[in-house]
């Protein structure tokens, strides 16, 4: 039985179009489920849609591709489309992954598309280790945020990044929690996703990051959901699916 089923995950309008009516015409029994903006999306579209294939842009907004790849990784076959060469290349190549350089042609999605067929019998891939280094190649060297600007009455408080258990959209603003105050500022979560470490602060739901320093357990409520509890403070907070897999290490 070949693949049939397919979402495409890419933060460019036209490049993302592109892709889709390329497939189309060297693919014309794929159904496309889905067309992914960011990282988010595209870990909601895998969700709910268990595609056959993943087609995946590697640098995104929000939830990086390495970091959706690693979601996918086991449920689906996964593409990589790139703009990187040498060191990614080399990688992809090493593990036999498949992947399409941008600019995508027909010829090149062609080729894919024939070893997707040849491997359909077959369960996904582990990509486990060439996610480890393209993470190694890939991850440049940058400044994060290092503080947080909040208004206090008449005057302007300035707060750690180390002192924030967590950040949680708030209709308009975004609440910044500390073990002991709550702050409100105008940054949205997409934004502070793209200024902290992401190995400080875990996107754990469309609306909150949380210090990885600050959670004091996880636990399932009584829907079977995970739920993270955050030292110092006796609210818990709600992992939704797309994330869970941060936690199996736990």
């Amino acid at each position: 039985m070949s693949v049939q089923t397919a979402v495409v995950a890419e933060d460019e309008a036209h490049l993302r179009d592109e892709l889709c009516e390329t497939l189309a015409d060297v693919w014309p029994e794929l159904v496309i489920k889905a067309r992914a903006r960011d990282g988010s999306e595209a870990c909601e579209a895998l969700q709910r849609y268990a595609p056959d294939v993943l087609f995946l842009d590697i640098e995104m907004p929000g939830k990086t591709g390495l970091e959706v790849a690693q979601f996918a990784n086991g449920r689906c076959h996964i593409v990589f489309v790139t703009a990187y060469d040498n060191y990614a290349i080399e990688a992809f190549e090493h593990a036999a992954v498949d992947y399409v350089m941008k600019p995508v042609t027909a010829e090149r999605l062609t080729e894919t598309v024939r070893r997707l067929k040849a491997r359909t019998h077959e369960r996904p891939a582990d990509l486990a280790n060439v996610l480890q280094l393209l993470a190694e190649r890939l991850s440049p060297s940058r400044e994060y945020l290092r503080w947080i600007t909040v208004s206090e009455a008449q005057e302007m408080r300035l707060i750690t990044i180390d002192e924030i258990c967590y950040f949680q959209s708030d209709t308009k603003y975004t609440r910044v929690v500390t073990a002991d105050k709550c702050a409100l500022i105008r940054r949205t979560i997409k934004e502070l996703v793209e200024e902290v470490d992401p190995k400080l602060f875990w996107q754990i739901h469309r609306s909150t990051l949380v210090n990885v320093n600050s959670i004091g357990g996880v636990m399932r409520d009584f829907g079977g959901h995970l739920r993270v509890r955050i030292k110092h403070r006796k609210e818990t907070l709600p992992v939704s699916e797309p994330y869970v897999h941060l936690f199996r290490q736990l």
